[in-house]
């Protein structure tokens, strides 16, 4: 009776591991030339995607560190087409998950912030700087730029198109 309700208490993600493993096991009993090749992909990923990490790391520690709401709160307050570009530049630095920052939004909503930009700064959280260049690594630089001006201006037109339409609500 105590086996199976420690049994319970494990994960479901650890019964895929130990299936994973017991393939690999098969595959370097069976097979020495699909386990072998494998093992040296895995390899070669890791010491490919490492050097990325890291550089994510540190520009999430930096971001996380300098970038608080009360920061971006401050700058909201700034007039005319300031503020567009702190709503788009705090919606790229953002982290953490959306929903904590749902309270803040309605905060600033209260405070007089429009939908526009607010649904701009949630746009603009689908561009996570730490993941940029693990990005450019599976595709080009070239892409990457444009991906990322094409998503900041569909950002403002949406936020201006939202904007006209809360209008006509009204």
């Amino acid at each position: 009776m105590k086996f199976k309700g420690k049994m319970k208490r494990i994960p479901k993600s650890w019964y895929f591991l130990v299936l994973i493993v017991f393939v690999y096991f098969l595959f370097s009993l069976f097979n020495k030339e699909v386990y072998l090749g494998s093992l040296n992909f895995f390899n070669n990923l890791i010491l490919k995607i490492i050097p990325i990490f890291l550089l994510v790391f540190v520009l999430m520690s930096i971001s996380n560190y300098f970038i608080t709401p009360y920061f971006v709160i401050k700058y909201l307050k700034e007039k005319g087409i300031r503020k567009w570009f702190f709503v788009i530049i705090g919606g790229i630095l953002s982290s953490g998950p959306i929903y904590m920052w749902y309270p803040l939004l309605a905060d600033l909503r209260n405070k007089g912030l429009n939908y526009g930009l607010i649904a701009c700064f949630l746009y603009n959280r689908a561009i996570k700087i730490p993941l940029i260049p693990l990005a450019i690594v599976y595709f080009s630089w070239q892409y990457i730029v444009i991906l990322l001006v094409v998503m900041v201006f569909a950002s403002v037109i949406q936020g201006v198109l939202l904007n006209k339409l809360m209008e006509v609500k009204k």
